[in-house]
């Protein structure tokens, strides 16, 4: 079966925040800012950009979210369920994206990359990504090291 793409709405909060921890527990650090999120803190960010789903068999296996900037789009967020990893699913989270960053007008998407998971860095080169610390990230957690920034022209 192919893994069906939606767009997630203010309802999804709840569903959003449960995929992310279950997504991201015992590969992000405790400290991450992404584990203290309420489903309020997931509405608000939702008004300010968007976030999508990634469903198999009307299942939820992957999700990512985006703030709109206008012309710069920030994405954050992005998990895959473990039984889910290495079959691309990322990979289409992060294109679906920047197709609606720039059919939306935007020029860049942005990330940032946590520095415990220097992993990340070469996975989202191979995305089109670079590193570019010449910008604020809007998702930074100011308890932790400030993450390696990239981009990605559109």
């Amino acid at each position: 079966m192919k893994p069906a793409l939606r767009q997630a709405g203010q309802d999804d909060a709840g569903l959003l925040r449960d995929l992310m921890l279950a997504c991201w527990r015992g590969k992000v650090a405790p400290n991450s800012s992404a584990f203290r999120e309420t489903e309020k803190d997931i509405r608000d960010e939702l008004a300010r950009g968007g976030a999508l789903i990634l469903t198999l068999e009307e299942i939820p296996i992957a999700s990512v979210r985006w703030r709109d900037f206008g012309a710069v789009w920030e994405m954050a967020r992005l998990g895959v369920l473990p039984a889910y990893r290495k079959q691309g699913h990322a990979q289409t989270l992060c294109e679906a994206v920047a197709a609606r960053a720039c059919a939306a007008g935007a020029r860049e998407l942005r990330i940032g990359i946590r520095r415990d998971q220097p992993r990340l860095l070469e996975y989202y080169a191979a995305q089109g990504f670079v590193l570019a610390e010449d910008f604020e990230y809007s998702h930074a957690n100011p308890h932790t090291d400030p993450p390696w920034l990239m981009r990605r022209r559109l």
